[in-house]
Formats: C-alpha cells, structure tokens, sequence
C-alpha cells in the first residue's frame, strides 16, 4: 500500500477542503440557531458542487457519476466531515445500492440521484428493530401483481428533503440454519405515493438541521416493478451498502476530529498562562500529542480499509474497525480540545461544542460500536470453528 496521495488526490483534498472552508463555515451558525437548511440554500450548495464536477463522486462513471476509488473518496468524505452532515449531505453523494437498479428503473431512480434532479433516503430502522435489522415489522405482501406496505420507520435521515425512500421491508419468512428468519426485500417507494406518509422526527442533540424523520405506510401500494433488487436479498444489500456508510462515518469523524485539533492546537500555541503559551505545559503538550496519535491511527485504519475494497479484498473486519475506532477517537479528541480551551471551548462563538455534541451520534449510526465489536469478533472466530 502506498501512503503518498497521487496528484489526483491532492486536487480532490484542496477542493473539498477549500470549498468547506469558503462556503459551508460561514453558514454553520444560523443552521446551529435555526436547525434548518433552507431548500434555497441547500440548491445553491447542490449547484455549486456541480460548477466544480463533484457532484455523485460516489457512483461509477458508466451511471453518470464521478467514479471515484474508494481510498479517494474516503478522502473527499473526511474533508466534508470538517462541517455539519447537515450542510454536506447537499454535497450529493447518492445511495450506492442504486446502482443496483434495473434497465426500468435506472431513469426514473438512479439517473436523477446522480444528476441532482432528486434525493434518496434510505428506510431501515424502526422503533423496535434498530440493529436487529431482521426483527423489522414493517412488512409489505404481494396482493396481485402489486405489493402492500404496512409499518413505521424512523430515524430516517433526510427524508424530509427526499423525492424518494428505498425501503426495506419483510416479505415472509426462510429458514436460515435451524431457525426462521424474516425475509427482507428493498423498494423504491415515491413521496406521494398514497398511503405513504413523512412526519417530523425527534430532535436531536446531534447534526442540528440535518433532520431525521418518521415514515408511516398505511396499506401504501407499489407495483411489483418498485423492487429493487430481487425479493428476499434486501438484507444482503443491506449489508453491502453499510460497507460504504461506515466508510463514511469513519472518514468525516477523522475529518471533525482534524478540525477540533487544529483549532486546539493554535489556542495552546498562543494562549499564554503563567508567562508562558499553555501548550508548553505537559498538561496540555501531553493531550496535544495523544490527540493526533489518534487521528493519525484512524485515518491510516480508515484508508487500509478502502484500499481493501479497491483490491477486491474481503474487508469487513477492516471497516468495522475502522468506523469503530474513528468515531470513538473523534469523541475523545473533540472533548480534549474543549478541555484545553477551558470554559470557551463550551461557548456556542466556537464550533467545538458543536463539533462536541455531534461527534456522540457517530458510535450510533449506521451500526453502533457494539456491533462493530461483534463483526471484528466473529471475523476473528469464525476461522478457528466458534
């Protein structure tokens, strides 16, 4: 593995970099005070990342997308990851489980998702199935040649923005080893359709603005061509397209976490206490010095994992680590960086205590540290026969 950035790379890095500094810092603020994008602000974000060529970086070049590796776009996430997932999800980075739409579906779904034209939000979670993605109970039976959804999601991320949720649900039951197990199937559901309703969700200490959003389905029916994928495989979709979110997670928390320092870093080189700058106390030296062991630590985990991917090698292990460790460094690095602030780094003129507050949703989301351990546990064990 070669841990020099190509020329490529480097331009991917001050892009990003610069275009986070120059236009979504200035509006971190009024998002914190408001707890909203507005729908004009967010379009504006959208066109802009298309005036730079960026826009769906994620989705392979054949579908219209930028196409890039993963090591690349794991770099391009932890630049995002320096500002809100409120303004960066407008950075338009589109479910990849699209890509596994049909010929039918691909110009109605995948091809608007990457031009911008619509957005995507991804149903899993429930309020009694959350990382027991099989104990869902939202359901959807074949009446016909249609299918009928009935249940409540929530927890969905940006569905109050989306045009349309890929949805997954229980469609019967199989047996898997000794016991039955639920059968998941995936489906493209459009806003509007009757029967499908969004509601406001709960209000978070995390991501002010990047709202989340309750989705109930009241006999809502869809034609059997709303599949996507093949009935029955949605939790083995699932389960790809999670390698990639914990990607993401893992890169934008080492992004937060490089953030935090810097801002650290200069407050113990100039603030002075005692006649001298405070970061030439081992108090502060010591936590300075841990804090990028750290980051340096996640990100080189972070990017082993995407390399993985792009060798085409077996690589659970690796992103479950990864997103582990990562978002597990950023919480400790983003409170050690108030600590050397003192009771500032707590005042809302600072980003930190933002930073702060949003770093705790990452062990959460899109698995949470305890099932990171369980992937890495079984990875491990599962050779040796237990």
């Amino acid at each position: 593995m070669n841990f020099g950035l190509t020329a490529e790379q480097e331009m991917v890095v001050k892009t990003v970099r610069g275009f986070v500094e120059r236009e979504l810092y200035p509006l971190e603020p009024e998002v914190e005070r408001t707890g909203q994008v507005p729908t004009d602000v967010g379009r504006e974000i959208q066109r802009k990342v298309k005036a730079l060529g960026f826009y769906a970086p994620n989705i392979p070049e054949k579908y219209g997308g930028g196409g890039l590796d993963n090591v690349t776009f794991a770099l391009l996430e932890r630049e995002l990851g320096r500002t809100s997932w409120a303004l960066h999800v407008w950075w338009g980075r589109p479910s990849n489980i699209l890509c596994a739409c049909s010929e039918e579906q691909k110009p109605r779904y995948l091809a608007p998702a990457v031009s911008g034209e619509k957005i995507d939000a991804l149903a899993i979670s429930e309020p009694d199935a959350g990382s027991d993605v099989r104990g869902m109970k939202c359901t959807a039976r074949k009446v016909g040649g249609d299918w009928v959804i009935n249940g409540t999601k929530h927890f969905i991320s940006h569905a109050d923005v989306a045009d349309f949720t890929i949805l997954f649900a229980s469609t019967g039951d199989e047996q898997v080893g000794t016991q039955p197990k639920k059968r998941i199937t995936c489906f493209l559901v459009d806003r509007g359709t009757p029967g499908f309703d969004v509601r406001p969700g709960y209000q978070s200490v995390s991501y002010r603005g990047y709202n989340n959003s309750i989705l109930t389905f009241d006999d809502c029916r869809v034609p059997a061509s709303q599949v996507l994928g093949e009935e029955g495989q949605g939790f083995e979709m699932a389960n790809t397209w999670l390698r990639s979110t914990r990607l993401s997670v893992a890169a934008t928390s080492v992004g937060k976490a490089r953030r935090a320092f810097d801002l650290a870093l200069n407050h113990a080189a100039r603030r002075r206490q005692f006649g001298s700058p405070i970061g030439k106390f081992q108090g502060v030296s010591f936590q300075l010095a841990d804090m990028i062991t750290e980051i340096d630590a996640a990100e080189y985990l972070t990017l082993a994992a995407a390399w993985r991917l792009d060798q085409g090698l077996h690589a659970d292990r690796e992103i479950a680590q990864a997103k582990l460790y990562a978002s597990e460094m950023e919480a400790r690095v983003t409170d050690r960086a108030i600590q050397i602030f003192g009771g500032m780094g707590m005042m809302s003129e600072l980003p930190l205590e933002r930073m702060w507050r949003d770093a705790r949703v990452d062990r959460i989301w899109d698995g949470t540290s305890e099932i990171q351990r369980h992937i890495i546990a079984r990875d491990l064990l599962r050779p040796l026969g237990a």
